[in-house]
């Protein structure tokens, strides 16, 4: 395994950005502490990041990062990502909140051009004629595809086609799709997912319900209309509309597991704590975020040209709130 900056730091007593600093503008730092940072980079075989080092001088060293609401959980996590490479690459974090807005979301990000060096755009909520892509900074677009922008995604279909590998195999043939926004790209994706395994499963009833709000709220409002549709079993957006979605089948009496199936999506903390445990779609949005500040450091280097991305894979974690269709575990009953 290559040797990190980290380590480089650690063994130095010193900070990443010192490390980062003594190779690349060795005449800001102290001679006693360069002198550390070297003999630590010789003794572990440290190599630089190419990409890092080829930064040109004069830049601000900020990037942007614009996410539509950075309550959402999984934003939170995708701006982890983002600012766990930026401090290896010595680069500081610009983040802005679009609050689920579109029209606020361009507002932002023209905002943010005067301020970075580069951008990345995440799942922006505007229609894509009307998105916002800069030509004077890099930019690199998360969840979404846009001309003249690096574009990474997570696995939108692969997640789809796990849930619905999991409930089939349960023993599920009505299931219902409690959509996101639907200026969403993700949920356009999952909605194609869906319409694909109507093909290969003809014999299931896919209901596609939605969309709603992001959000606890969102997975109240959709709870009411997935049990009316006679569904045994629900994918949610997210987890926060499953957790919601989970409430509202409690206050109507509905038991989960047992009568109800639920899945979530992005396998957050929250899919851990609620109560039963959430089968949650993992796709990886700290992973997601580290890809796409690596991406957008290559376009500021000018230095790296490698092929297009490929999207972030899903995994599916199994928890407690999917259980046989309801005739299926009447014949076999839990201990």
């Amino acid at each position: 395994m290559a040797v990190t900056i980290h380590q480089v730091a650690a063994a130095a007593g010193v900070s990443p950005g010192t490390v980062s600093r003594a190779l690349t503008r060795p005449e800001k730092v102290a001679a006693p502490t360069r002198d550390r940072v070297l003999s630590a980079v010789r003794a572990l075989g440290y190599v630089p990041n190419r990409a890092a080092s080829a930064l040109r001088a004069g830049r601000t060293r900020t990037i942007g990062l614009v996410v539509p609401d950075i309550a959402n959980p999984y934003f939170a996590a995708l701006t982890k990502g983002v600012a766990d490479r930026a401090r290896d690459h010595d680069l500081t974090v610009f983040v802005v909140d679009a609050d689920e807005d579109p029209s606020m979301e361009s507002e932002r990000t023209r905002a943010v051009i005067a301020q970075a060096d580069g951008i990345v755009l995440c799942s922006p909520r505007a229609p894509a004629e009307e998105v916002v892509v800069p030509t004077s900074v890099p930019v690199v677009v998360v969840n979404n595809e846009l001309a003249g922008a690096t574009c990474l995604a997570s696995d939108a279909e692969g997640g789809i086609e796990l849930a619905l590998d999991h409930l089939h195999a349960l023993g599920h043939r009505r299931i219902g799709y409690a959509g996101g926004p639907g200026r969403s790209w993700s949920d356009r994706h999952r909605r194609q997912a869906l319409a694909d395994a109507r093909s290969r499963w003809p014999e299931m009833e896919l209901i596609e319900l939605g969309g709603f709000s992001p959000d606890v709220d969102g997975g109240i409002a959709a709870g009411g209309l997935v049990l009316a549709s006679g569904a045994t079993a629900v994918i949610a957006f997210n987890d926060a509309m499953a957790a919601g979605l989970m409430r509202r089948a409690r206050e109507l009496g509905i038991e989960v597991p047992n009568a109800l199936s639920v899945v979530g999506f992005d396998d957050t903390p929250l899919a851990r704590v609620v109560e039963p445990a959430l089968t949650s779609v993992r796709t990886r949005p700290r992973e997601l975020g580290r890809a796409a500040a690596d991406a957008l450091v290559a376009l500021l280097s000018g230095v790296v040209d490698g092929p297009d991305p490929v999207p972030v894979p899903a995994e599916l974690t199994v928890r407690a709130s999917t259980a046989p269709e309801p005739s299926l575990l009447s014949r076999y009953p839990r201990s």
